[in-house]
């Protein structure tokens, strides 16, 4: 495997855990943050597959853009789109006053993060 991709899966693996930290934290929980380390988890998770099979990695944190990519690879990539558009968003939208996620959100941004993980884990041949 490049080295470069395991360096990207080491991060996005980074990203997961601090989702679910946040989700167990009992004291002060950061929804806020478990949503866009969740999607984190999704960009760096694609942007791997990308490195792997050695395309160009656009600096971008739109998952449906990455998606679009990943498709040029392999179309069953396409089974991510609802997890993917679900988590998109959160690159940005809990960032900044005015927005904040909730529990259930946040539960659900990791869920979806571990589905789009599990996926492209098994596409790369890695046990998870």
């Amino acid at each position: 495997m490049n080295p470069l991709t395991l360096e990207w899966i080491e991060k996005a693996e980074g990203d997961l855990a601090t989702t679910g930290r946040e989700l167990r934290a009992r004291k002060l929980p950061n929804y806020d943050a478990a949503c866009f380390h969740a999607q984190q988890t999704a960009e760096k998770y694609l942007k791997a597959a990308l490195q792997e099979a050695g395309r160009n990695i656009p600096k971008t944190h739109s998952l449906v853009e990455l998606l679009g990519l990943c498709l040029e690879i392999d179309k069953t990539y396409e089974l991510l789109l609802p997890d993917l558009t679900l988590l998109d968003a959160y690159a940005v939208q809990y960032r900044y006053p005015g927005n904040a996620a909730n529990r259930l959100e946040a539960r659900s941004a990791y869920q979806s993060a571990r589905v789009i993980r599990e996926m492209i884990r098994s596409k790369l041949g890695l046990v998870s």
